[in-house]
């Protein structure tokens, strides 16, 4: 793969979500349905997004079968058209009023025959799903096209595929144009599905301003297995990339009468902030919620700047602050707040109101004390996960009473935990006050999400900024004044030009920074600009009047939320006259579907709301085999009891003998022989650990018809640390570590831009954590048992063990496969792996190669062993002795058998030279 990399100065995240479309065949081969065509295309146009997704598929049965296309898009996206072709007849989606589309298919509600065919689904996709009755061998032909304007997010812009066909497909492509007029600085892939073998499928090509991605695998190379329909294409693939900045942070482009103004400037200084949290510890807060909660917030504590003060506000009932005043941010009260933080519990009511009355209170009485800094940015994060109880419970009213306390003043941000509180009620009061609302996910990663959100608002970089353009240039402009500018985020305004615009469209942006006024001047030739959009090999048509409805209805909704009624009416009124005029499917429009004549007539496609999925049960997915074990015979299923008198015992109506099979240590890993009648279970004493399976450590022997179970001998183990040594020997070191708990600095290496740290767990002679660190490009990899945390640009994205992952950036390449093994590896560098045990020890491993890239800088734990090591044989050992003088130190190094993990799980057997540190 070619990725060609301007250096780049800064970087923006775009966010771009994008598309799936999916086939729901997993019968296929049984109802005949086959999909032989699936495409997506999609043209990126300066951030405005537009994504076709065609599938097309035949009946192979003799017999009618329903066909189901099904796809996920973007929260943030909406549809503009959908529709079938069968037989040559086409069958649009026709995009409506909602009232006017509920008269339509009413009849068909209520017969029960119609639902709803966009739900919400995750964090960040919805998910669209048709079904159609397909005569014998007829074609079906599914085309959905949605539209979004890529926001900035963290400084990155990311487009999303989500791909899932469910079986190998014949033609089967994805082709992605980005076209940005700024100039692309950098662009990376990822794919929780990828390998290297189907790596070939993918073609990346880049020059100043355009990039081209293609993703087209052959049959063979979508089959899990020759000759099978199953394919290994199951999951997500996703492009970043980021754009040039400037000083003047402005990009002002203009197309067929429209213009747009992308406002980010590059490299200012972050403004000092007060900030104030107000952490719910209600009793629903329980559990896990306010694990995660003191998790993020002990994170979030370290992330606060010298110049920032800060109070925390904990209530439930009653109303708790930690210091009386805001204090700075210092080493001493940082830390001080971090013990506060991990002491507090969950118990009692929601008393929202008075919390968020006590936190305008402190700024205000702070202020007026002159204890905020001049110039400072004070903000309002509040953390709750349910709806008020205690004191005010009327959700109006709070929101009334928080809006006049603040005044303008302040900016409130509102995180919304759960599926319980009212999202709704958050919002409005974010809304009324220059913030926002987010919602927190219940997962395992919420405390990563706690702290993502907290680095959008990390980095005031100006207020109060207002774009200014000629009276007699622009008409019908976007909103233009906005309250705060965060570091990684990004500033928009759209509108039209005048028939007699000036030939040179300039603007002035105004805000102010830490103690003064700043302005911005930009100038945009007309004729310059329209001439750049002229290539329609990256552009769709009208994309920037588009670009504009989009941002002027998506706004008009937002402004909605906090408007009076009678200025609601007015927006309410426009955002749908916009929607209509340009086909979009929002929450004020809905999409018809018909089908055809003798089916089910219509169904509706409407937008949902966040609000939606309030009350609704989460599947926690435990997973109750994980705690047992089963063991198949043809007529009977093995039971382990706790109960001794069952040891011993024989089972019959067995028809296989089994055998253990797999790597040492691996004692439930069983394969079948045949004409077994009994089988006895011989163990040892009962494991005093009522967690460990009952067979742990013991291994199947094969005695004649009677199979007994035994005490083993010791396993080979794999070492926490396998080094492979530079020279033509390529021997390993296997390094076990005999003290500290506490962080190690295991190696660094200046001169390759990277550090690897950890923590050791003596007992069970592994790793508690591991983190590798990145100099170029800028990556932190934090590894431990549970998960892999990638923080990039500030923006953290975690991976279970075991996700397949394929992360192509600039100059490094991260990779895992079903094993669990994580490769971090470059053009020149050290290849670093990290393996999650699944044994009793639950820890991580640390195995080094391509070694001899290390430079003669290399120190640390580790690292001395690439340094000039003297190896000796000590008088009178044998050949599996030798003694290591590392600068100064005399280590006492034996050959062992070990497991090596280099190529991930069960391993193999290796001799090593086994250290102790």
């Amino acid at each position: 793969m070619k990725v060609p990399v301007p250096a780049h100065i800064g970087s923006i995240v775009l966010v771009l979500p994008l598309l799936l479309a999916v086939l729901q065949t997993a019968t296929a081969q049984k109802n005949g349905i086959q999909i032989y065509s699936l495409t997506v295309d999609s043209k990126v146009s300066s951030r405005f997004a537009h994504t076709v997704v065609t599938s097309r598929v035949v009946n192979r049965a003799e017999e009618a079968q329903e066909a189901i296309f099904e796809m996920e898009l973007p929260k943030k996206a909406f549809i503009t058209n959908f529709s079938m072709i069968i037989d040559g007849v086409t069958y649009p989606g026709n995009i409506k009023e909602k009232a006017t589309a509920q008269k339509q298919y009413s009849e068909a509600v209520a017969r029960g025959e119609s639902a709803g065919l966009v739900k919400a689904i995750g964090r960040k996709m919805e998910q669209f799903q048709v079904s159609v009755s397909v005569a014998p061998a007829a074609k079906v032909t599914f085309e959905l096209v949605y539209e979004e304007l890529l926001k900035r997010h963290l400084g990155v812009y990311e487009l999303l595929l989500k791909v899932r066909p469910q079986q190998v497909v014949k033609h089967l492509q994805m082709d992605i144009h980005i076209f940005e007029p700024q100039g692309i600085s950098f662009l990376e892939t990822e794919s929780s599905f990828m390998t290297n073998e189907l790596a070939d499928a993918l073609t990346v090509s880049q020059n100043k301003t355009k990039a081209h991605i293609l993703f087209k695998p052959t049959l063979s190379q979508q089959q899990k297995s020759p000759g099978q329909q199953d394919t290994v294409l199951d999951g997500n693939f996703i492009v970043r990339y980021d754009v040039n900045r400037t000083l003047s942070g402005g990009s002002i482009q203009i197309a067929n009468g429209y213009f747009v103004h992308y406002f980010a400037p590059e490299g200012l200084p972050t403004m000092p902030k007060n900030v104030v949290f107000v952490i719910d510890k209600s009793g629903s807060m329980s559990g896990r919620k306010i694990q995660q909660t003191r998790e993020a917030l002990i994170k979030i504590l370290s992330d606060l700047g010298p110049k920032d003060q800060f109070n925390l506000i904990t209530f439930s009932s009653e109303v708790t602050q930690w210091k009386p005043q805001l204090v700075p941010a210092s080493t001493e009260n940082v830390d001080e707040a971090k013990r506060y933080a991990a002491g507090i519990y969950a118990l009692g009511g929601t008393n929202i109101n008075e919390a968020m009355l006590t936190a305008v209170r402190r700024l205000k009485s702070d202020n007026q004390a002159e204890l905020l800094s001049e110039g400072s940015v004070s903000l309002i994060i509040l953390l709750t996960d349910g709806d008020p109880t205690v004191g005010e419970t009327n959700p109006r009213k709070i929101q009334k009473n928080v809006q006049e306390a603040i005044d303008g003043q302040y900016s409130l941000f509102c995180l919304g935990f759960g599926f319980d509180v009212s999202y709704a009620f958050l919002e409005k009061m974010a809304l009324d006050n220059g913030g926002l609302a987010r919602r927190i996910y219940e997962d395992s990663d919420s405390a990563l999400q706690l702290q993502d959100f907290y680095q959008e608002v990390a980095n005031p970089l100006l207020t109060t900024v207002a774009f200014q353009y000629p009276s007699n240039a622009v008409e019908e402009v976007t909103q233009d004044n906005f309250r705060l500018l965060f570091k990684g985020s990004e500033m928009v305004v759209a509108g039209k030009l005048q028939d007699k615009s000036p030939d040179v469209l300039s603007a002035i942006v105004k805000g102010k920074m830490h103690k003064q006024n700043v302005t911005f001047q930009t100038k945009s030739s007309v004729a310059k600009q329209e001439e750049e959009f002229q290539s329609p090999k990256y552009i769709f048509h009208n994309f920037m009047e588009r670009l504009w409805a989009y941002l002027t209805i998506q706004q008009q909704l937002e402004q909605m939320v906090s408007a009076s009624e009678a200025e609601s009416q007015v927006l309410k009124d426009r955002a749908l006259n916009l929607s209509l005029e340009y086909n979009f499917v929002t929450p004020l429009t809905s999409m018809v579907v018909t089908k055809p004549e003798g089916q089910e007539q219509s169904q509706v496609a409407e937008k949902p709301v966040e609000d939606d999925n309030r009350h609704r049960n989460i599947n926690t997915g435990y997973d109750l085999s994980r705690y047992g074990i089963g063991l198949q015979g043809s007529r009977t299923t093995g039971i382990v009891s706790n109960s001794p008198q069952r040891f011993g015992a024989r089972v019959a109506d067995s028809t296989e003998r089994l055998v253990q099979r797999g790597p040492p240590g691996d004692p439930f890993h069983f394969s079948h022989l045949q004409n077994m009648e009994d089988l006895v279970f011989s163990p040892p004493l009962l494991p005093s650990d009522p967690h460990k399976s009952l067979l742990h450590g013991m291994e199947i022997q094969n005695k004649g018809p009677v199979v007994t179970i035994a005490p083993p001998s010791a396993p080979i183990q794999a070492p926490p640390v396998l080094l492979t040594l530079p020279g033509p020997s390529m021997d390993r070191l296997c390094v076990n570590i005999k003290h500290s708990q506490e962080p190690m600095n295991l190696l660094s290496d200046p001169d390759q831009g990277i550090q690897v740290t950890g923590q050791y767990n003596t007992e069970k002679a592994c790793f508690h954590w591991i983190e590798v660190t990145f100099k170029n490009p800028q990556v932190r990899v934090h590894a431990s048992p549970e998960h892999v945390v990638v923080t990039r640009n500030r923006r953290n994205s975690a991976y279970k063990w075991k996700e397949t992952l394929y992360s192509v950036l600039p100059g490094l390449k991260m990779t895992m496969n079903k094993t669990g093994l994580l490769m971090l590896s470059g053009p020149d560098k050290v290849t670093i792996s990290l393996l999650s045990l699944d044994d009793p020890r639950k820890g991580l491993l640390l195995l080094l190669r391509d070694t001899d890239h290390f430079s003669s800088h290399v120190n640390g734990t580790l690292g001395q062993f690439y340094q000039d090591v003297l190896w000796e044989t000590p008088e009178g050992a044998d050949d599996n002795k030798r003694l290591l003088k590392v600068q100064g130190k005399d280590y006492s190094a034996t050959r062992e058998l070990k497991l090596d993990y280099q190529e991930g799980p069960p391993g193999k057997e290796i001799s090593c030279w086994s250290v102790e540190l």
